[in-house]
């Protein structure tokens, strides 16, 4: 497998006990941890003629009575969508799961995380936490905008 390092810098969302962001783990690491099943954690792999190599991990983590979204892609995968398609399937997996809002705090200094998050029609919520990070929400209870795309929930599986 890929060797991912999830302790270089990240410009991500990170859920507060997602192993994403600042954390010393491989991702192999990660992928070998117990799972909780209203709050998963994915490798974000990319298939090739190879095999799969990790461009990020994905992850819901509880925080504060509410669930948070958290999203690492390594740096020489980002700007590709691949954390808009990975967290797309999330929110379709979140909705299965019984979640109605989600929260996410992208790293302040990093507005492609807050782009992501925008187009997935999270909105700040006001709130700040650690490091200036603004927290944003999503209202999953709410009619979906778009329809669920059969193909992406293939490719995510």
């Amino acid at each position: 497998m890929g060797g991912a390092d999830v302790g270089e810098r990240t410009c991500s969302f990170a859920a507060n006990g997602c192993s994403c962001g600042r954390h010393g783990d491989h991702a192999h690491v990660l992928a070998a941890r117990p799972q909780a099943w209203r709050h998963p954690q994915f490798l974000i792999t990319l298939p090739d003629q190879h095999g799969a190599h990790v461009v990020g991990l994905i992850c819901f983590a509880p925080y504060q009575g509410e669930t948070e979204l958290g999203v690492w892609i390594a740096q020489h995968a980002r700007g590709q969508g691949y954390a808009t398609e990975a967290a797309r399937a999330a929110l379709t997996l979140a909705r299965m799961l019984g979640h109605c809002r989600l929260v996410a705090s992208p790293i302040a200094d990093c507005p492609a995380s807050a782009r992501v998050l925008a187009g997935l029609g999270f909105a700040p919520t006001g709130q700040r936490r650690g490091l200036a990070r603004e927290v944003h929400a999503l209202d999953l209870c709410a009619p979906a905008d778009d329809p669920v795309d059969p193909d992406m929930l293939r490719r995510a599986a």
